[in-house]
């Protein structure tokens, strides 16, 4: 692995092979050259966001075009049962940040969840620049760790709409853990019931919640829709780091660390 990484078109990268020449132009190459000061001879990956790694040797670098040779290209597997963060909207960018840190720990996809209890309200003209964000920070992110997969944004849910979605879930294979301190089961218990028998390609839907926590219409409706409840251990925590702390120990337990 290189010291540093890029995102590249997918269309550009599917057809590339080893030897090929590519030249690379736009804000990568820009950033890649005026900010990471990148040198001839030095070695990059590219990353297509799906899977493709491509490792390559830097022939020559400007301020508008970086031209590369393809020394190595690697297909990276997705994991066998991928993990989505749903992190309720939280003041100080918490969500923010439990995003950004579950993206290196090898997130498969997020969704920004409007909880009864979010102190941080998305009203219509707030969504698409809050949403560009988020898309912003798992790019910078997904760069930052070097993955091969760049994490999908799914839309924003209400309480409502996200009942539906977790009965979407279960009735699919999906086990959704709602993590909360009243649970009367571990997070890894619950986790490790369901990995034994669960067929390939379904995944973990980890749910996190507010600052104030999630109320008890919430928990009632997603537990009726098939969610289970899951306790992390005897500390609270803050929304910046329950999802990531959970995300750890489910990637441990399905095999994908």
């Amino acid at each position: 692995m290189s010291n540093h990484s890029f995102v590249i078109d997918p269309q550009q990268a599917e057809s590339a092979r080893v030897g090929d020449v590519l030249e690379l132009t736009g804000p990568e190459a820009h950033h890649a050259v005026a900010v990471k000061r990148t040198q001839v001879g030095e070695h990059l990956d590219l990353l297509d966001g799906r899977g493709l790694r491509l490792i390559v040797e830097v022939l020559g670098a400007s301020n508008q075009l970086l031209s590369v040779r393809v020394i190595e290209r690697v297909e990276e597997p997705p994991p066998a049962h991928p993990t989505t963060l749903i992190q309720a909207l939280s003041k100080g960018d918490r969500d923010l940040q439990a995003v950004e840190s579950a993206v290196e720990l090898g997130v498969w996809s997020v969704r920004p969840w409007q909880a009864d209890r979010s102190i941080v309200r998305w009203n219509a003209g707030k969504v698409e620049k809050a949403m560009a964000k988020w898309r912003s920070l798992v790019r910078s992110a997904q760069k930052q760790s070097r993955r091969s997969y760049e994490p999908d944004v799914l839309d924003p849910m209400g309480s409502k709409a996200l009942a539906q979605k977790i009965q979407e879930h279960t009735d699919s294979g999906d086990l959704v853990l709602v993590l909360h301190e009243q649970a009367k089961e571990s997070v890894a218990s619950v986790c490790s019931a369901w990995i034994a028998d669960a067929p390939e390609r379904t995944g973990v839907v980890l749910i996190v919640g507010p600052e104030g926590g999630i109320s008890d219409a919430e928990l009632a409706a997603f537990e009726q829709a098939g969610a289970k409840l899951g306790l992390l251990g005897r500390h609270v925590l803050r929304a910046s780091t329950a999802g990531p702390s959970a995300l750890v120990l489910v990637r441990h337990i399905a095999g994908d660390l």
